[in-house]
């Protein structure tokens, strides 16, 4: 997204919204984990409707699709953007612990237990 704002500011969205367009799979990681502003959620929005329906697009986030109004800043936004990505998807819901922190877990637990 940093590269499609950087290309919106140089008059060059177009090409690159083309380019990430090209990809037969684009995966975007944590949607919702840092702040999005209203003119990232319009280059998000363009992005996903060139590909819709073209290539695969794998998105990972923790929030639930019922935050995404206010994690784009607009529900109409979050709504046409959910509308495209859910239309022929699979969503597949993950429940439980981070796996990333599985092994430290045990780790942080045992040490402080062993610590008292």
């Amino acid at each position: 997204m940093a590269q499609l704002k950087k290309a919106l500011a140089e008059n060059r969205l177009e090409a690159r919204l083309k380019h990430f367009s090209k990809y037969k799979v684009l995966i975007i990681d944590e949607v919702g984990y840092l702040p999005i502003d209203i003119d990232t959620a319009n280059i998000f929005f363009q992005l996903i409707s060139k590909r819709y329906e073209k290539h695969s697009t794998i998105i990972t986030t923790n929030m639930p699709f019922s935050s995404w109004g206010e994690v784009f800043g607009s529900a109409t936004i979050a709504n046409a953007i959910l509308d495209r990505l859910l239309h022929h998807s699979h969503v597949i819901s993950i429940k439980g612990p981070s796996y990333r922190l599985k092994s430290k877990m045990k780790y942080f637990n045992s040490s402080s237990n062993t610590s008292s």
